[in-house]
């Protein structure tokens, strides 16, 4: 094909999600065919979000101002935190526009055949903004999976003790899902219609 350039182009975008060798092939080929259209303004971007993208120290949203936009906007419901996986699951149930609360990505779910364990998860930083008061309801919008049920079920037990309402999203949300591959209607649904856990 091309030289070890091409070559490590393609070995790069391969890493992707949803990417696989003969999609990497023709975007490398598409970024390459007029680099100054394509592959420039692709690499200032990637570079400046290399630069100045971070993680939230509150919430662990992604973000290039620490804390983020959300947790920094004064027109968020702080009485309401939503709990989720990852940033991609925040991220989609931002763009339904019906929750006005803050969030908390977990970064991960509890998963024993992945060696994934309560340490290994963003929750002391949950329990901190919970114990500094003004949190009424903490929604566990996690994966209706086994991984996502019983971390749900682990939260809930760390979050009782602390006077905490806790709920899940109810309707829409299918056994198997995940928050990310859900349209914004559904997610929206979901969020109206959480139910007490």
């Amino acid at each position: 094909m091309g030289g070890p350039e091409i070559e490590r182009l393609i070995a790069e975008l391969v890493k992707l999600p949803g990417l696989g060798p003969r999609s990497a092939r023709r975007i490398a080929l598409k970024l390459l065919s007029n680099p100054e259209k394509h592959l420039a303004p692709l690499s200032f971007a990637l570079s400046e979000a290399a630069r100045a993208v971070r993680s939230c120290s509150l919430c662990g949203n992604l973000d290039s101002r620490d804390p983020c936009s959300i947790c920094a906007d004064p027109s968020r419901e702080k009485r309401l935190i939503c709990v989720v996986e990852s940033v991609g699951d925040l991220w989609a149930l931002q763009r339904t526009g019906m929750f006005r609360g803050l969030y908390h990505v977990l970064g991960g779910l509890l998963s024993p055949l992945n060696g994934t364990g309560p340490e290994d998860l963003n929750v002391a930083p949950l329990l901190a903004r919970i114990r500094a008061g003004g949190v009424e309801e903490v929604i566990l919008a996690l994966a209706a999976t086994v991984d996502g049920a019983s971390t749900a079920h682990w939260l809930a037990d760390q979050l009782r003790p602390l006077g905490v309402t806790l709920s899940r999203p109810a309707q829409g949300v299918p056994i198997g899902g995940t928050l990310e591959a859900m349209d914004d209607g559904t997610l929206a649904a979901a969020l109206q219609a959480r139910r007490v856990v």
